[in-house]
């Protein structure tokens, strides 16, 4: 299993394996067509609230990334197609915020890591 992450607005962002857009929101100034996505995982993201609140504030970074880990828990069937993506090889995390170190995408990353690290150890 192979996880990464590249951001959508950049033209020729590296990609690998399977492509998911991991926002609620479709990034502006892109037209579906153009971003050759496998899934569009909306329900993976963070809640309106949280991420109205959060607001890329990198000050709110460990709070974000905090409370959206405990969205993800409590809503396990929201991320179930994108770990079955992950079982079968590589994947990209998509996403369209600028801040490249405090956005959903790396929370997500690491926590569907975890998630399939459990997996395999309990095998």
């Amino acid at each position: 299993m192979r996880l990464s992450r590249a951001q959508a607005l950049r033209d020729g962002a590296p990609s690998e394996g399977a492509r998911v857009l991991v926002d609620r929101l479709w990034p502006r100034g892109i037209a579906k067509a153009d971003l050759a996505l496998d899934l569009w995982a909306r329900d993976a993201a963070p809640s309106d609230a949280l991420r109205r609140w959060f607001g890329h504030d990198p000050g709110r970074w460990e709070d974000f990334a905090r409370r959206y880990r405990e969205e993800l828990a409590a809503n396990p069937e929201a991320v179930e197609d994108l770990l079955a993506l992950c079982r079968e090889g590589p994947v990209t995390l998509i996403f369209a915020a600028r801040d490249e170190a405090h956005n959903n995408a790396v929370v997500l990353r690491d926590w569907l890591a975890e998630r399939l690290a459990e997996e395999e150890c309990a095998k």
